[in-house]
């Protein structure tokens, strides 16, 4: 029997692999075994190494220490092309996806469709792409240009680019960071299709509670070394936590009650106009009120409007938001960001690498980006307090940094979120609003990104937190707001919501 047809025997073999940036390790003699036909779920802290070991098997790092293998024969791919060539095909965490191309364009970036003259066979490609969107409930022209795209739904071309390709070895990088429950379960029936015809799957992922669902095997690292392997069958999350972090995570949030009497903002009649379709609303008609101390959460299906209520709040898109919004009993005439940061409003986006940081730029700079008047004289900025500023949020937040000066780009995605909301506490805001906030960020990461967002709410600060997994939601709000298709269909209490009753609104349709 081939060895790639039997289960028992792994199709892709990491041996002793080792990587080092500028001298520093982030890698050291890892293992790992993926085997046909099985998810294998690559687990670990962010900075634990797991993308630079999967850059590694893809080709995009090449050069390495050690030796992978592909059934049983030595392999040093030079890049990802030569990679999917023979089977091994990536979903790359940070999209790697062209916005100004079309849909259908960034599905066959590579393995154009070309007719008898040599030029693109665009109806062929067409044709292809929207039969592989509807696999995945994507509704949309495949011509649809893929900066008109969110986040979440430019997951899912990505998702889709992958699947176009005849994988042997198919490795996804936090797929569901961006979509939601709905799109997650049909992610998860295309994972098994795959399965079932022998495609082995490494599955890189923060969120344990999906791991469970859709893991055969498990393979956890830490600081860049392999911590331990086996069947996910008979393993508890406490045991992955464990060696994932090597300490204990259990209670190391608990959701304290700070909310005052104080009312520090309210939004009337919210409405926000869709650009492309003026008969349309991505936010219908919305009013809700939050009180200093409290954290307000909002959930709903990818699409519902969620971002959309926090960036109209924000007056990224006055032209198109009409309502009324009031801070501290005040009511505010909000045109544009500089409008909101002057009445006390800060928003983390959802993408923080690309609205949220300049990648390029140092995390001194990253962190005064929004308060450069308190660092200023004269149009000039004082470098001085400019390193004191950053000092103060770094020191405050836990921001593992080697100095001021270092370029964000190579900081972890928790630390890189860590900069971002140092960015707005350094406005001294009054409401925050929080997109996403944990989006691809570890279970470490994670817990002292709640016990911050409790310390702030402890403080005074009314918090908005929009998030796609409902236990986090439950986890760290005081009440919770739940959206469908542009409408608010719930508001529910603490004590009242769960999951059940939070998925009953969300998948309410429009009268």
């Amino acid at each position: 029997m081939e060895k790639q047809n039997n289960k028992e025997l792994p199709i892709l073999e990491v041996r002793n692999v080792s990587k080092n940036f500028s001298g520093v390790y982030a890698l050291q003699n890892v293992n790992l075994d993926i085997y046909p036909g099985q998810v294998t779920a690559i687990i670990g802290e962010n900075g634990a190494g797991k993308s630079t070991l999967m850059k590694i098997v893809s080709g995009v790092y090449p050069d390495y220490e050690g030796n992978v293998l592909l059934n049983g024969k030595k392999v040093n791919f030079k890049n990802p092309k030569e990679a999917g060539e023979q089977g091994v095909v990536i979903i790359h965490q940070e999209l790697n996806l062209i916005p100004y191309l079309s849909i259908a364009e960034n599905l066959f970036l590579g393995n154009e469709i070309t007719n008898r003259l040599g030029l693109l066979d665009y109806p062929a490609m067409h044709k292809q792409a929207k039969e592989l969107l509807s696999r995945l409930h994507l509704d949309i022209h495949p011509s649809t240009p893929l900066n008109q795209l969110r986040v979440g739904q430019q997951q899912l071309v990505e998702i889709a680019k992958a699947l176009l390709l005849d994988s042997k070895v198919l490795i996804m990088d936090e797929p569901t960071s961006a979509i939601s429950n709905h799109e997650v379960e049909l992610l998860f029936k295309i994972i098994n299709e795959l399965k079932s015809k022998g495609v082995a799957i490494a599955y890189i992922s923060h969120k344990l509670k999906e791991l469970f669902e859709i893991a055969d095997r498990y393979a956890v690292l830490r600081d860049g070394q392999s911590m331990g392997s086996g069947m996910m069958m008979g393993t508890s999350q406490d045991q992955l936590i464990q060696l994932m972090v090597g300490r204990d995570l259990k209670n190391s949030f608990q959701k304290e009650k700070t909310i005052s009497a104080n009312e520090v903002l309210s939004v009337e009649n919210l409405k926000f106009q869709n650009p492309e379709n003026k008969k349309d609303y991505l936010v219908n008609d919305v009013s809700f009120s939050l009180k200093k101390g409290e954290i307000l959460g909002i959930c709903g299906l990818m699409g519902a409007g969620r971002t959309e209520v926090l960036e109209a709040i924000f007056g990224l898109h006055p032209k198109y938001v009409s309502g009324k919004i009031t801070i501290d009993g005040k009511e505010q005439k909000i045109r544009d960001v500089n409008d909101a940061i002057a009445a006390g409003i800060g928003l983390v986006p959802e993408d923080r690498k690309v609205q949220g940081l300049v990648l390029n730029m140092n995390v001194a700079k990253n962190t005064s980006m929004a308060s450069l008047d308190e660092i200023s004289k004269f149009n000039f900025i004082n470098q001085k307090r400019e390193a004191k500023l950053s000092k103060h949020f770094t020191e405050k937040l836990n921001t593992k940094v080697s100095s001021p000066k270092q370029t964000v780009e190579k900081l972890s995605g928790g630390n890189q979120q860590k900069v971002v909301i140092a960015k707005w506490l350094a406005t001294n805001p009054k409401v925050l609003l929080l997109d996403e906030p944990t989006r691809g960020i570890d279970v470490g990461a994670k817990s002292e990104i709640y016990k911050l967002i409790n310390e702030l709410a402890s403080q005074g600060m009314g918090i908005i937190v929009v998030s796609s997994e409902l236990p986090e939601i439950l986890a760290i709000s005081d009440n919770i707001l739940v959206l469908s298709e542009s409408k608010l269909t719930a508001k529910l209490s603490r004590g009242v919501a769960s999951e059940e009753v939070i998925m009953k609104a969300a998948l309410q349709e429009k009268e």
